[in-house]
């Protein structure tokens, strides 16, 4: 349901056009949306000349329009509904709600989301009520406590930030205007500063500025000679400014430890306003030097009401966080299992969680598991043939960990047969769950004394962090043939 254009006209009989067009407001993003609902059957927005003289013409409020027009007069097109269908350069513009009160016209373009020809039902266009619905509110906004044409004049100007906030980009959120009015701080409407149509009104209320980053670390270690492990870190870095004013300014700034990774590839939100070139040509593509750009990281920007993704970074980290061997030896309806993980020391050992899961699809159901483990515990999972060795919260001193065990299967359900080769040989695979708070691998973080804010009021500024595992595998070493990338996708399909 949104809204093509929303016209008021106030009607002088008398003068040469018969009425003025005193607002108009049209949605760019929803007639986009039109053309390509209509198709064929599509005819854009006039402007406002051609428009006013059509509805007027249609409307028989023009001073010489005594004329019997027969697609107009006629019985047979009797209009009951103020839904019309104006003539506008050789097409027809339908549909138009519109009606007359108090020498005003209230008129809008609803979006058909569908052809026009031949017209739809009326009651299956659900963007006809939301017209009349908003028409409505615009004509009580207008109406109320209105003494004169001063009064009239304030409240038509005050409509365009009225509109912004109670019908963004076409979308009615509440006819209501006096809310909208309510919410707004109009001493702002003279400020020099234009509100731009992007932001749908300004915040009232305790300034604070909220940065949070989540690095999600990725792996792939195979523990061979002839296959190099790989890994790489992707950041993002979210943000939530609750600032007075309407377009006030804020410099974010991420900075690095001394032997911090340096950030790479970094994509920014619009609302960004300047960049340093050195961040944006700091590429994964090229090899690592010391010349590469370690910060800090500066963000000029006017942000939005709600929270946003201020930028997206990668990073090629010295070594993956957790370094793993995963050994599985088959032996008929039985495996042996051998695991060993060991945190690197430069890592925060203070984990929410951590997990190492070791699926076998398959296979029959887990009959029994003998184990030795010399941290954490097993769960056997048999109905979803899955062994978790749930590690915890942090490593034994020693920083390494190690499970051993064997595997017996029974039966294999023929009808939960597969016949995709997983968790056999080259596919078979350990992998880690886990997520430490208030740390990134990278070392990057957000310094809220050096956020700076141009806004009225001191803000609060509050920073997270946190690093989060995303597609960390170990990989068979006991596999006899390299782990190919159709395999990882068919792993990533069942897990």
């Amino acid at each position: 349901m949104a809204q093509r254009a929303v016209w008021l006209i106030s009607r002088e009989p008398g003068t040469p056009f018969c009425g003025t067009v005193r607002f108009s407001r049209r949605y760019p993003t929803v007639e986009k949306r039109a053309k390509v609902f209509n198709g064929a059957s599509y005819v854009p927005i006039p402007e406002d000349g051609p428009f006013l003289k059509a509805l007027l013409f249609e409307l028989r409020l023009l001073d010489d329009d005594e004329d019997f027009i027969e697609s107009r007069d006629s019985c047979s097109h009797i209009n009951k509904t103020s839904v019309y269908g104006l003539l506008i350069g050789g097409g027809e513009l339908w549909p138009v709600v519109a009606f007359l009160k108090n020498n005003m016209i209230y008129a809008c373009v609803p979006l058909v989301e569908q052809t026009l020809s031949p017209h739809p039902p009326l009651i299956s266009i659900s963007g006809i009520s939301q017209g009349f619905e908003l028409l409505f509110g615009v004509q009580d906004f207008l109406s109320l406590s209105q003494k004169n044409d001063t009064e009239l004049n304030t409240k038509l100007n005050q409509l365009p930030d009225l509109l912004l906030q109670a019908c963004p980009f076409g979308t009615l959120l509440d006819a209501n205007l006096q809310n909208s009015l309510d919410s707004i701080n109009f001493a702002s409407v003279t400020h020099s500063q234009k509100q731009p149509a992007w932001k749908v009104g300004t915040y009232k209320g305790k300034p604070q500025v909220s940065i949070s980053i989540t690095e999600k670390v990725k792996s792939m270690q195979y523990d061979k000679q002839d296959i190099a492990d790989t890994w790489q870190v992707v950041g993002t870095v979210t943000c939530k400014c609750d600032l007075e004013g309407i377009m006030p300014n804020v410099t974010i700034s991420l900075s690095l430890p001394t032997n911090g990774s340096p950030l790479q590839d970094i994509l920014v939100h619009p609302c960004v306003t300047s960049l340093d070139s050195a961040i944006l040509t700091s590429s994964s593509i090229d090899a690592m030097d010391d010349s590469a750009f370690s910060g800090p990281y500066k963000f000029p920007l006017t942000p939005p009401l709600e929270s946003f993704n201020l930028c997206y970074y990668t990073s090629q980290v010295p070594v993956p966080p957790i370094l793993g061997f995963y050994q599985m030896k088959e032996e008929e309806i039985q495996v042996k299992i051998t695991v060993n993980l060991k945190l690197h020391e430069s890592v925060k050992n203070n984990f929410e969680f951590c997990e190492a899961h070791i699926p076998f699809y398959n296979r029959g159901p887990i009959t029994h598991v003998e184990y030795k483990v010399s941290f954490g515990q097993l769960e056997v999972f048999r109905e979803k043939s899955s062994l978790v060795w749930i590690i915890g919260q942090k490593f034994p001193k020693s920083m390494e960990i190690n499970l051993s065990g064997t595997v017996t299967f029974g039966a294999k359900s023929h009808e939960k047969q597969s016949f995709d080769e997983i968790c056999i040989g080259g596919t078979a695979y350990l992998k880690l769950h886990f997520r430490i708070l208030d740390y990134t691998l990278t070392g990057c973080y957000a310094d809220q004394h050096s956020v700076q804010v141009f806004a009225s009021g001191k803000p609060k500024i509050s920073t997270h962090r946190k690093l989060i595992s995303s597609d960390y595998y170990i990989w068979n070493s006991k596999a006899p043939a390299p782990v190919t990338y159709g395999s990882l996708l068919l792993v990533r399909c069942h897990n």
